[in-house]
């Protein structure tokens, strides 16, 4: 019977080549929109991620043959998180996007006290947001977003090779002021209904300065929440292109962060 030899380095090196590529997968997808979401239960994170992992490890460069409980394997460890955590952040920004539109509607149309709580973050957001992100999540789906996710996860270890190296100071400069893009293009988004509802709003003040004995709260307010409604339905063909640069260009920043 035949025995296996296998020598420190050999089995540090397979044991890398798999858990190295888990470590930022599983980092990328606990921050990601969609499966980083609370819903999405712990043990199908893991399973897609080591999934992920085994899939693409034939296709990526080999890690150095580094003891992964050694000093240098936890500073590799740490850059497999901060690049995963760096990429999931970006895609996370492209639907923080839409929670800012629909804040901006929702103020605008006096939808504001309706909230529920976003079972992505776990924290209240405007119905108006959540509708927007529904949307936005079918449109990434249909867009091949998630497959676009990963194979730019595959070639961020051609990019960045497992090893110790790092995302650099620009990098982290650039997904910093990606969060003033992200409010811009946001505001971008509700502008076309939020000007509608600003017309109508000064419509609503001439009719009071013209009959002021008119209770312009009990016509005024179930008005602006009726064509708030209206104004959403009619801009919802605006989103399309908007969402589809929006999406393009976070992913354009993503390979721009990793060096591709």
């Amino acid at each position: 019977m035949a025995l296996i030899n296998l020598t420190t380095g050999e089995l540090s090196a397979w044991v890398g080549s798999i858990i190295w590529p888990f470590i930022r997968i599983g980092s990328m997808l606990l921050s990601a929109p969609m499966f980083g979401a609370n819903t999405v239960p712990v043990t199908v994170r893991l399973g897609l991620s080591l999934v992920l992992a085994w899939a693409i490890h034939p296709y990526i460069p080999a890690p150095p043959p580094i003891d992964a409980v050694s000093v240098e394997g936890a500073l590799i460890t740490a850059y497999q998180i901060l690049i995963g955590v760096a990429m999931g952040l970006i895609v996370q920004t492209l639907f923080s996007t839409l929670v800012i539109a629909g804040q901006a509607v929702a103020l605008s149309t006096g939808l504001g006290f309706a909230t529920l709580v976003d079972p992505q973050n776990g924290v209240q957001v405007p119905v108006v947001s959540q509708y927007y992100v529904i949307i936005g999540t079918l449109l990434f789906l249909n867009f091949n977003g998630h497959l676009l996710l990963v194979d730019m996860l595959v070639r961020s270890f051609h990019w960045l090779p497992v090893g110790l190296i790092g995302l650099d100071r620009s990098s982290l400069w650039a997904i910093a002021t990606w969060g003033s893009h992200m409010f811009a293009l946001g505001l971008l988004i509700a502008l076309p209904a939020v000007a509608a509802l600003l017309l109508v709003n000064l419509a609503f003040g001439v009719i009071t300065r013209a009959a002021p004995q008119l209770n312009i709260f009990a016509v005024g307010f179930p008005m602006t929440i009726f064509l708030g409604f209206v104004l959403i339905g009619l801009s919802l063909p605006s989103l399309l292109p908007k969402f589809s640069h929006l999406m393009g260009q976070t992913f354009l920043l993503m390979s721009r962060v990793l060096g591709g």
